[in-house]
């Protein structure tokens, strides 16, 4: 057996990923700095974001077997499993009043996702819980029209010697969003710098007050905007929205392992199946797959082991509703009780991570 040294062993880890996320674990910094090698015996430590990550097993196995595949059979292979050390917590949360941060999220444009987040927002609401929704889609902000708010002006006063912003209320739920201070007849020409910034302004300078749930519309993808958003919040969880169709599922995954990379470590909620079916309004109860069947929703959420949080139908009222200003949840229809569903599987998801795992700390992504 020839000498061992560590770029050897670490061009064997090169060979194994995380499951879900496209580069190795080296290069995505689970392998610690801390290899010793002596005579055929190797050891080192692979940090997992969190000490119950349900794939810590089955990553240091395949590492085990990497080494002995493409360095040699009798290397003596000890690795430890490790959780990050104990942060610095910051001292005043950016948002003291707010129990539960939680980010709408899709890998892809055109899946409802803010429709989604409107709907669960007024669920929730509706539920007697204090809700907040922010729209952080910088370069397509939904939610004024899905409200009915365009024309309405944003004024400020002082809380604590600090001017905030006054979020407009609707439906017993405080928005905010981008497009109430553009023009929306114009792009939203805009650096990323200066599009976190903005963001950043709605998030920190905004009389929040107190909440159960702040909702984030995220835009769609992964981006600057995503980056700022948990370099300035701790977030709570993700719920990711998809449609049935390949193309989006493979967009999902890729946000799923974006909220998963170890340095961002976002718990994942769940994910909601929309527009799962098909159902016209002539005949209620019948439903047509037309973007794919539920199968392959539930191989996305078995493979990342997550739920799926909620299955909701494309029907036309939905969109009916959207155009008016008033998201379907806020009124008598039977889709409504979809986004109900929703509304109380989100709250038990969020109840199952607070209790399993510690609070959420905002990171330092380079």
């Amino acid at each position: 057996m020839e000498t061992l040294y560590p770029a050897l062993i670490l061009d064997a880890l090169r060979k194994v990923k995380y499951p879900g996320h496209n580069d190795d674990i080296v290069t995505e910094g689970y392998v610690e700095d801390d290899m010793r090698i002596a005579g055929n015996e190797v050891s080192f430590s692979l940090i997992f974001a969190h000490a119950t990550d349900p794939f810590a097993k089955s990553v240091t196995k395949a590492a085990e077997a990497a080494i002995h595949a493409f360095v040699h059979p009798d290397v003596k292979v000890n690795i430890a499993v490790k959780a990050p050390t104990t942060p610095t917590v910051e001292a005043t949360p950016v948002l003291p009043g707010v129990k539960n941060i939680v980010a709408i999220s899709s890998g892809k444009g055109g899946v409802g996702k803010s429709t989604v987040a409107a709907n669960l927002a007024v669920a929730l609401a509706t539920e007697g819980y204090k809700v907040g929704l922010l729209d952080a889609d910088i370069f397509g902000p939904s939610v004024p029209r899905l409200f009915g708010i365009e024309d309405e002006q944003l004024y400020m006063h002082e809380v604590d010697g600090r001017n905030l912003i006054i979020p407009i209320e609707r439906l017993g739920i405080k928005l905010l969003s981008i497009g109430l201070v553009i023009d929306p007849d114009k792009a939203a020409v805009w650096r990323g710098s200066m599009a976190s910034n903005a963001l950043k302004q709605l998030i920190e300078q905004a009389d929040w007050g107190d909440l159960d749930y702040f909702l984030i519309d995220m835009p769609p993808g992964t981006g600057d905007i995503h980056l700022t958003l948990v370099q300035t919040l701790g977030i709570t969880g993700a719920v990711v929205v998809t449609t049935p169709q390949e193309i989006a599922l493979a967009d999902a995954r890729k946000g799923i392992a974006m909220f998963r990379e170890p340095r961002i470590d976002v718990p994942v909620l769940g994910i909601v199946d929309n527009m799962a079916w098909f159902t016209p309004a002539a005949h209620p109860d019948e439903r047509y797959y037309i973007f794919g069947n539920d199968s392959a929703v539930d191989r996305l959420a078995e493979q990342f082991d997550v739920p799926v949080l909620a299955r909701i139908p494309l029907v036309a009222e939905v969109g009916d509703h959207n155009d008016a200003g008033i998201p379907i949840a806020a009124v008598g229809n039977p889709v409504a009780a979809d986004f109900f569903h929703l509304a109380h599987s989100v709250i038990e998801a969020i109840d199952r991570r607070n209790n399993t795992l510690p609070p959420t700390l905002k990171v330092n992504v380079k």
